[in-house]
C-alpha cells in the first residue's frame, strides 16, 4: 500500500472509532483487551496519536521516552474524551498529508521511508483499537477491505514478530504459513531457536498453514477474534507454538 492509502484508512479507522467511543460507556470492559475499559482504551489511542504526531510534524531523529499522561497534559474528563481522541486523530492526519516524502525522524518499524512506516504503523494502531472500541460499545464489527487486511498481516508477520525479542522460539526448526483465500498475499515463517525469518511467499510448503479472509485472519493475528473462519491444515502443534510466542497483548 501507498503512503496516501494508509492516511486514507488512519482517517476511516480514526471516525469508526470516533463513532464508537461516542456511544459507549467510559467504563464499560473492553473484551479484547481485559486489563482496560474504555477510558483507557481512548487515553491510549489519543496519547498515541500525539505521540506519533511530534516525530512527524517535528522531524524528531531521537527517541524520548515519555509518559503519556505527561505528554498530553493530562487526561480528559467523560464528557470530553470522544472530542479529545477525534482531535488527536486529526492532527495526526495533519502531520502526516505535510510531511515531505523525505522526512527525516526517527522510527522503529523497517519502511521505505519514515513516513511511510508512521503511517502504516498509525493506520493498523487505529484500526486494531476501532475493533476493540466497536466490540466494547456493542457494536458489529466494520469489515476490512482484503488490501489493507492483508497489509497489516504483512506488518505483525514481517516486521513485529521476527525481532530479535520474539518469544516465537523452537528447538527443532520448523515453518508455519499464512496465506489468505481473497487476495495473493501469502507469508512463510521459519522458526528455531535463534528465532524467526518471515517471507512473503504464497504456495510454498510448510509443516502447518493457517488459511482464512484476509480480515479474518487480520483480527485473528493481532488477537481480535476471527479465528473460527480459519482454516489448518498440517501439525496443529506448530500453530499452537505460533500463538504462545507471538500472541499480541496489547
Amino acid at each position: 500500500m501507498e503512503v496516501a492509502a494508509h492516511i486514507e484508512a488512519l482517517k476511516g479507522e480514526g471516525d469508526h472509532m470516533g463513532l464508537a467511543i461516542r456511544g459507549a460507556d467510559p467504563g464499560a470492559r473492553v473484551p479484547t483487551c481485559p486489563e482496560w475499559v474504555v477510558r483507557d482504551l481512548v487515553q491510549h489511542m489519543g496519547g498515541v496519536h500525539r505521540w506519533a504526531t511530534g516525530y512527524v510534524a517535528d522531524a524528531r531523529t531521537e527517541y524520548s521516552p515519555t509518559d503519556l499522561e505527561v505528554l498530553v497534559g493530562g487526561w480528559p474528563e467523560d464528557a470530553d474524551m470522544t472530542d479529545w481522541f477525534l482531535e488527536g486523530h486529526a492532527g495526526l492526519v495533519a502531520a502526516l498529508e505535510a510531511a515531505p516524502p523525505d522526512l527525516a525522524c526517527w522510527t522503529f518499524l523497517p519502511a521505505p521511508s519514515p513516513r511511510a512506516m508512521w503511517a502504516r504503523r498509525q493506520a493498523h494502531e487505529t484500526a486494531i483499537h476501532r475493533v476493540d472500541a466497536e466490540l466494547a460499545a456493542g457494536l458489529e464489527v466494520h469489515d476490512f477491505a482484503a488490501p489493507f487486511a492483508a497489509d497489516g498481516v504483512d506488518e505483525l508477520l514481517t516486521c513485529f514478530v521476527p525481532r530479535r525479542s520474539t518469544k516465537l522460539r523452537t528447538d527443532e526448526p520448523t515453518t508455519f504459513a499464512v496465506r489468505c483465500t481473497d487476495d495473493p498475499a501469502g507469508w512463510v515463517l521459519d522458526i528455531g531457536p535463534e528465532g524467526v525469518t518471515a517471507v512473503n511467499a504464497n504456495g510454498r510448503d510448510a509443516a502447518c498453514t493457517l488459511s482464512g479472509r484476509a480480515a479474518d485472519l487480520y483480527r485473528a493475528l493481532w488477537n481480535r477474534g476471527g479465528a473460527d473462519a480459519l482454516e489448518v491444515e498440517g501439525d496443529r502443534a506448530v500453530l499452537d507454538v505460533f500463538v504462545e510466542g507471538a500472541r499480541v497483548r496489547w
